[in-house]
């Protein structure tokens, strides 16, 4: 992925609050947070899941978003792991996962993981729906191919 594109995905991922986390062929929607900084995602999960049992052996696990209205679907591989960094928690923590846990920060059943991405595709759309239809309308005026935007992939 150019530069560019991994820093327009960074930026629009910043916008977009859940996607789908699959951790041994199940998925569960999971909301992210992003640090662009340390190129990791970061979730908020409670122990006993299946995303903390894997966050513990660190196994492999992919992120998939799709949202038309930030333009950007994308499927990011990497690993789960365990953090027990507390700043981070800190620096991610969220009215989302305040809704699930008690205790807050400190609740004893609070898991921090961290998404260490190893490769993703990625499409970059238009963000705007009209932006869409001009495509579609311009690409049946022109008889042309609509531009529906970037796709780039990394490794």
């Amino acid at each position: 992925m150019s530069d560019d594109h991994h820093e327009e995905f960074w930026d629009r991922l910043e916008d977009i609050r859940a996607g789908m986390l699959e951790v041994r062929g199940a998925f569960l929607p999971m909301s992210h947070s992003v640090e662009p900084e340390d190129g990791n995602l970061w979730f908020i999960t409670a122990k006993g899941t299946q995303m903390a049992e894997a966050g513990v052996k660190s196994e492999e696990a992919r992120y998939i978003v799709s949202d038309s209205a930030h333009g950007l679907h994308a499927e990011v591989k990497g690993r789960l792991e365990i953090s027990n960094d507390r700043a981070k928690l800190d620096q991610v923590w969220s009215a989302v996962a305040a809704s699930w846990f008690e205790d807050g920060k400190d609740d004893p059943d609070l898991v921090l993981l961290r998404f260490k991405p190893s490769s993703a595709e990625v499409w970059l759309g238009p963000e705007s729906g009209l932006h869409f239809l001009y495509e579609l309308l311009k690409s049946k005026m022109s008889k042309s191919k609509p531009d529906y935007g970037k796709n780039s992939r990394s490794a």
